[in-house]
Parts: structure tokens; sequence; C-alpha cells
């Protein structure tokens, strides 16, 4: 694997995204709470571009006994990124798909070294 610098730290603002091409690859890399993640811009649902996606809080369907959806609540420990495409949604932080557990976006390693932020890509 290829080790890149792709910024400085304070380069990326909490809470958002940027999307690089590195080594070929597109990539899109989040700081949440000071923490990185980092995955290839591919859905892995049918291919769309997951990253360009708009970052939003897990919602939660309040639903009654009925079955009935009654309002609609709101996450906040977990912020999702939602696939342009079809909307698939998926953890910024595990990567893992909200509804389907075996869907999950395919990662990659970034890391901080000084000031810098880095990522190794094939």
């Amino acid at each position: 694997m290829t080790e890149h610098a792709i910024g400085n730290l304070d380069e990326f603002i909490d809470g958002e995204k940027e999307l690089l091409s590195v080594g070929g690859i597109d990539i899109g890399v989040f700081r949440l709470d000071g923490e990185f993640h980092a995955w290839k811009n591919v859905c892995p649902h049918q291919g769309g571009p997951v990253c360009q996606g708009r970052i939003f809080k897990r919602v939660i369907d309040n639903l009654g006994p009925d079955k009935q959806q009654h309002g609609r609540a709101y996450d906040e420990s977990q912020l999702h990124i939602v696939c342009p495409w079809h909307g698939a949604e998926f953890n910024i932080r595990t990567g893992i798909h909200a509804g389907i557990p075996e869907l999950s976006l395919d990662p990659v390693e970034v890391f901080v070294r000084g000031e810098k932020v880095y990522v190794r890509v094939d």
C-alpha cells in the first residue's frame, strides 16, 4: 500500500467531509469528534458516489403497535451518509448500512502523523 499525505490537520473541519482522488481512487474523508474515517467513494448497493451524499443524524421511525409511523426521532450519537443515487444509508464511523449489517463501505486507512493527515491506498 502507498502512503499519501492529503492535507494539514487544521484543514479538516470537524463534522464535515473532504472528497479526494488519491492514487486514482476516489475517497471520502470524514472528521468526527477529532477522529478520522475514510471510505472509497463507491456505494456497495449499485456503485453510486456514496461519499458525495448528505450527512445527517440517524433517523429513527417511531412505529406504533399497528406498524404505522407516528413521527420520527433523530439519534444525535450517530451520523450517517446517504448515497445520492438510491438513498442507501451508512454509519460514517463504521461504514455499516443502517438496515443491512452485511452491507458496508470499503474502508481506506487514514491516520495523523504530526500535523499531517495521511491515507494508504493500493
